[in-house]
């Protein structure tokens, strides 16, 4: 009998204690995100796709093409600026990176790689406008007293 209350005893004070425990086991604060990234500059573009046939070519920025990549071509928006890109009809969206310049034809404001497309669902559309957010654009390096001269 002296048994059955101890064990009784010794489970009901554990009782509070994994109340106290299990909170501190949720999601650190680092998965807590306290506020969106808002956007720079929000704009509706005419966006077409480029793959296949520029897989492995550098792009202007140097790098080699990936066609499976998160990345785009922009005629002005600088190489590195990170865009979320946005299929109103389609209602998915895709972050993606600059590293390439084009396209080339005057109605057409940006190029995206093929993945982007598939998951964007503008592959058979051919010209395609997107909502376009740009979330981050890298600083300029700034010259130093010996890069002038």
């Amino acid at each position: 009998m002296r048994s059955r209350i101890f064990m009784l005893w010794a489970a009901l004070r554990w009782l509070p204690l994994m109340f106290l425990v299990t909170q501190g086991l949720e999601a650190p604060l680092v998965a807590h995100v306290s506020k969106p990234l808002q956007p720079i500059r929000v704009f509706t573009a005419k966006t077409s796709w480029y793959g296949r046939k520029f897989q492995g070519r550098k792009t202007a920025s140097g790098e080699r093409y990936d066609m499976y990549a998160s990345t785009a071509a922009s005629p002005d928006l600088p190489f590195g600026s990170l865009l979320r890109i946005s299929n109103p009809k389609t209602h998915t969206a895709q972050l993606i990176r600059i590293n390439d310049r084009g396209p080339f034809i005057d109605d057409r404001e940006l190029d995206v790689s093929y993945m982007v497309a598939c998951r964007l669902g503008i592959v058979d559309k051919g010209i395609t406008p997107l909502r376009i957010e740009v979330l981050e654009v890298p600083k300029r390096p700034s010259l130093s007293v010996q890069d002038r001269d």
